[in-house]
């Protein structure tokens, strides 16, 4: 859902960077051969994820979320030569698919795979990090959120996804909506943890970028 009227969102669109062709390439495959497709970041916020990797410089990203690997090349291009990507996700399955274009895309001997639940993974992974995103099943949120904070080095940022939740956010709560449940509580706990300060932007279905105090 973009919130932005159709025009505007053309616009901004046009006057921004465009995608390499190696991301058009990914984002073909996924729609030819990969279930849910839409859950790819997209051309645009794809490039608002690399600018912002870009402007923080991190030597250490970590990824909650994978799916074919889009938005994990897109934060990678940030990084420094000496510098490691760790990305986490549940479905096997898809590891290969992401294999082969981290390869293609010239960071594949940066990017580090997880494969399974992020909740026992992440104390596993013995490093901070400098920049964490956050685009994973959303009754978890929260739980991810309280994990990683401990592992975010001082000065360091989250990024958040998918925090307008299609506008469900600013709708009558349906009980049964845990996952419109799960995004609100997230969407409250930024705003008031002390050790965090955050901007939410209405960029495609909400970014919160969170710096570490």
């Amino acid at each position: 859902m973009y919130f932005l009227p159709e025009a505007i969102d053309k616009y901004v669109v046009a006057h921004s960077v465009e995608e390499p062709e190696l991301l058009r390439q990914l984002t073909r495959e996924t729609y030819q051969k990969i279930l849910q497709p839409i859950m790819l970041s997209g051309p645009y916020q794809g490039r608002v994820l690399s600018i912002l990797s870009k402007l923080i410089k991190p030597k250490s990203i970590l990824e909650l979320g994978t799916f074919t690997g889009y938005s994990t090349i897109c934060l990678a291009e940030g990084l420094p030569s000496d510098g490691e990507l760790h990305t986490i996700d549940i479905n096997e399955e898809l590891e290969d698919f992401q294999r082969k274009y981290f390869n293609k895309s010239g960071f594949g001997a940066q990017i580090i795979q997880h494969v399974g639940n992020a909740i026992d993974i992440i104390p596993t992974i013995e490093t901070s990090f400098d920049l964490v995103f956050i685009d994973a099943d959303k009754p978890n949120y929260s739980n991810y959120f309280h994990l990683v904070i401990g592992k975010l080095n001082k000065g360091g940022i989250i990024l958040s996804d998918n925090v307008l939740w299609h506008g469900k956010v600013v709708e009558s709560l349906n009980p049964k909506d845990i996952s419109t449940k799960a995004v609100l509580d997230y969407n409250k706990l930024l705003k008031e943890d002390s050790r965090i300060e955050s901007v939410m932007l209405p960029i495609r279905d909400g970014l919160t970028i969170s710096r570490k105090i």
